[in-house]
């Protein structure tokens, strides 16, 4: 069972989304360019690792939770930059305005071209980063037909440059919300890292799934910032004592960064824990499994190898491999990268948009808009850009999210612009720091282990206890679910064989190429 199953909204449609194209032989003509390239990219990992955002940011408290967090990430970056090099490239792709295809390189994620759908592109239209590349194209009659014409340009393309990245642009969908909510990042960033979530990541998961906004709906009813399915909304709302309401971004920041400190805690890796919330825990289970079976010795080399034994099954038969791979398609090989890459996107944000406070309270009593705003003197439309939400009232117990203190409405929540509770940060740092077999996760006895930092987090008496305590209950019930399917795969007899035969027509099929 799923958690978060994917939502179509955010990632590229699987209509050609991405090309990777493969060059044999030795070095491209270019490689000066490359080179130049690589060494913009070194220096944005290096940026996106550190985490410093510059002016307008809140202030960070680098609790020992957050530490160890932050060294998982530089883990993480290292293990992406052998794997996955080309990751950075998905920045450009959520930059641009929709209605082109961005060209990119899968060794650095460098630029290479941005090109209209609808343009001669033997003409020289589009832009192109180095001026060298686009004579390569200039008087060639491409395909009328875009995906043929795509995948022409990027042939073009590879010989000079190496393997190439090309995907649909995706501006649209990020830029206008920034003009709305791009003053709250730090606020939401400063929610993540209490949950010791790196902000960048937190909200560059933010922006692949929702865009930053809290109100967007996938087609699969998928809500909100992180894009949860409602059924599982509805499922968290029940493990809390107050209401939540799932289109208020601040409210969900909180619960997806919890969400995604307990996969990683669980993974000992943020990689595989954004592709859990994206695939679910089966698949991301299938996918590590095949990468142990693979002899890749850690889970960031196992879920890399697994998830390339996945693409190329599906890719030599879409059914006969399912019991191996599962629902785990080309959106969920590419959702990882596409969060990573989009960290520097964040930081950039972060750095060149003036931040806004914050305020947060427990409602006291159900508040109608108009009585919200006679007493605060804050206009409607403003109180609702702070609360999506909010359509005619508050309802008594929710939190109310406002630009200025205001007393008398309930208690300050505010816990983000505070030094975290000492309690709180010592059970968290003794959490993420719980390094045990993947397989233990899934033992009914591990339940106990669970449930004693569940009681712990409550008797912290905060916010963060609150909806750690919430969000590890949703876990438990989620490994209940799932374990059954997961000891089956690692012990039936007919997925072994299927596994056998998926390695030597994997292995045929290079051979041919």
């Amino acid at each position: 069972m799923q958690a978060w199953p994917r939502q179509s909204c955010a990632p590229p449609s699987p209509d050609g989304g991405i090309t990777a194209r493969r060059v044999r032989g030795g070095a491209p003509p270019l490689r000066k360019h490359l080179a130049a390239g690589a060494g913009a990219v070194a220096c944005l990992l290096v940026f996106a690792a550190s985490g410093l955002a510059g002016q307008g940011s809140t202030a960070r408290d680098d609790h020992p939770a957050l530490q160890y967090a932050r060294e998982l990430l530089e883990a993480d970056l290292s293990a992406l930059r052998l794997a996955r090099p080309g990751f950075l490239f998905w920045r450009h792709v959520f930059a641009v305005p929709d209605g082109s295809v961005v060209f990119g390189s899968a060794w650095d994620g460098r630029l290479l071209a941005v090109l209209p759908v609808a343009g001669d592109w033997g003409a020289g239209v589009g832009r192109w980063e180095d001026p060298a590349l686009a004579t390569l194209v200039r008087g060639r009659s491409l395909p009328r037909d875009l995906p043929a014409r795509r995948e022409a340009l990027a042939g073009i393309l590879q010989e000079e440059v190496g393997p190439v990245i090309h995907n649909p642009s995706r501006g649209d969908f990020v830029l206008p919300n920034l003009r709305t909510y791009g003053s709250f990042l730090a606020e939401w960033g400063a929610i993540f890292e209490r949950f010791a979530v790196p902000r960048e990541l937190g909200l560059a998961q933010a922006l692949v799934e929702s865009g930053f906004s809290g109100t967007v709906r996938s087609r699969a009813n998928a809500l909100g910032l992180c894009q949860w399915l409602k059924r599982n909304w509805d499922r968290l709302d029940r493990l809390t004592p107050v209401p939540i309401e799932v289109q208020n971004q601040t409210t969900q920041a909180a619960y997806c960064a919890a969400y995604l400190t307990v996969l990683a805690t669980k993974y000992g890796s943020f990689i595989p824990a954004l592709s859990e919330h994206h695939a679910g825990v089966a698949n991301v289970g299938r996918v590590l499994v095949n990468g142990a079976r693979l002899g890749a010795p850690e889970v960031r080399s196992q879920y890399f190898a697994g998830a390339d034994f996945a693409r190329d099954l599906r890719a030599l038969s879409p059914t006969r491999f399912r019991d191996l791979v599962g629902t785990y398609g080309i959106r969920s090989f590419l959702y990882t990268e596409m969060v990573f890459g989009n960290t520097v996107s964040v930081l950039r944000f972060l750095d060149s948009i003036p931040q806004q406070k914050i305020y947060a309270v427990r409602a006291s009593r159900s508040y109608s808009l108009d009585e919200l705003v006679r007493r605060t003197g804050v206009s409607q439309s403003e109180l609702k850009r702070y609360n999506p939400a909010l359509f005619r009232q508050v309802p008594q117990g929710a939190a109310l999210y406002l630009p200025k203190p205001v007393e008398g409405l309930g208690a300050d929540i505010t816990f983000w612009h505070r030094p975290p509770n000492s309690a709180f940060s010592a059970v968290l740092d003794e959490f993420v720091r719980l390094s045990v077999p993947l397989e233990r996760w899934e033992d009914p006895a591990f339940e106990a282990v669970l449930e004693e930092f569940r009681r712990r987090f409550r008797a912290t008496r905060t916010e963060e206890g609150m909806v750690m305590d919430a969000v590890l209950a949703y876990e438990i019930q989620d490994l209940r679910t799932s374990r059954g399917i997961l000891t089956d795969f690692r012990t039936n007899p007919r997925i072994t064989q299927a596994f056998q035969a998926g390695v030597q027509q994997r292995q045929e099929a290079q051979v041919v190429r």
